[in-house]
């Protein structure tokens, strides 16, 4: 599996209505994508917990072909007309665990994480899915990722949640929708 990530940053005024309308309409046209383990939609507005205002979406897919496919689609095409032409970050998934009910999540954090050099790591990575596993399955998490990036050395931790609490650690985000096939078997 592969986790993605792109952010646009948007002007201190923008009205954030209009990411909203647009989630609200576009949202449900992924719901089945082939590829697609799922899609948070997410937005942050300037003021809450956030220093910007973002339309910062996050994908799980379950490898590079249906990535490959949304990037060089049409529906990509329109996003980057609209808004400009993004950087995308990709890791590579060490662990994830998604709950049926994905759909309620209102919620995300994102933790970015550095990897120190000669980290062992197998012992982190076995450290991070036993977590992933118990953010879920105790902690409430909707869905938790671990991921991996080894050109940068970087660490993603993503959770959704079905509720909003500003004390979770992480950057925080609002979910307008998150796309998840029906009928998905969760990890």
């Amino acid at each position: 599996m592969i986790a993605m990530q792109y952010s646009f940053t948007l002007p201190a005024d923008y009205d954030m209505s209009i990411i909203d309308r647009r989630i609200a309409e576009k949202g449900p046209l992924l719901d089945n994508l082939p590829g697609l383990k799922f899609k948070a939609y997410l937005t942050a507005r300037k003021g809450s917990r956030s220093t910007e205002n973002l339309y910062a979406p996050f994908y799980v897919w379950d490898d590079e072909s249906g990535m490959m496919d949304f990037i060089c689609g049409d529906g990509f095409a329109n996003l980057t007309q609209s808004f400009g032409w993004p950087a995308v970050r990709t890791w590579f998934v060490w662990e994830a665990q998604i709950a049926r009910n994905v759909r309620e999540a209102v919620a995300a954090t994102r933790q970015l994480r550095e990897t120190p050099a000669y980290a062992p790591l197998a012992d982190l990575r076995r450290r991070e899915s036993a977590e992933v596993f118990e953010d879920v399955e105790q902690n409430g998490a909707l869905a938790s990722i671990s991921a991996f990036e080894p050109t940068t050395w970087t660490r993603v931790r993503f959770q959704l949640w079905g509720e909003r609490n500003s004390g979770r650690p992480g950057e925080g985000f609002d979910v307008g929708h998150v796309s998840f096939p029906e009928g998905a078997q969760s990890d």
